[in-house]
């Protein structure tokens, strides 16, 4: 499995905007430069995250963006699939029923199961907070005595 740009960039949009929020709205212009991201990408992965109401928008000269919840209420699975559609590491298990023709006899399912589940469990149990905690916690040890 690997995650592609825009996953990881919308996950970082979404970091931003939780470390942000307080400022008030925060435009794409701000999350672009503090980033280092294509403002051009950026409203496509927003206007996704948008139409799935995980960020608020506000047009107009005072607009920007926040999120539509707490931090701590978001997940980075939810995330993920939301740009990335389905997490599995294979394609006979991207839907609830495994159409493959080779499921009843393939000696790998359980393994890609298992693999899925550990995936799947892990991003569930990661919110934006902890994300944003962590990154705290790491620039408060960037000193020099």
């Amino acid at each position: 499995m690997k995650i592609s740009t825009r996953g990881r960039y919308a996950l970082r949009t979404m970091v931003d905007l939780a470390q942000h929020g307080n400022e008030g709205l925060v435009t794409l212009k701000d999350v672009a430069a503090r980033q280092g991201l294509s403002q051009k990408y950026l409203e496509q992965i927003v206007t996704q995250l948008s139409k799935a109401r995980l960020v608020k928008g506000v047009r107009g000269p005072q607009g920007g963006y926040s999120l539509s919840r707490e931090p701590k209420d978001y997940n980075v699975a939810e995330i993920l699939e939301l740009v990335e559609g389905s997490l599995a590491p294979v394609e006979c298990l991207e839907t609830d029923v495994n159409a493959c023709e080779h499921c009843a006899s393939c000696a790998t399912l359980d393994m890609w199961t298992g693999l899925y589940k550990v995936v799947t469990d892990y991003l569930e149990t990661i919110t934006l907070q902890d994300i944003v905690d962590r990154a705290s916690a790491a620039a408060g040890n960037d000193y020099v005595i």
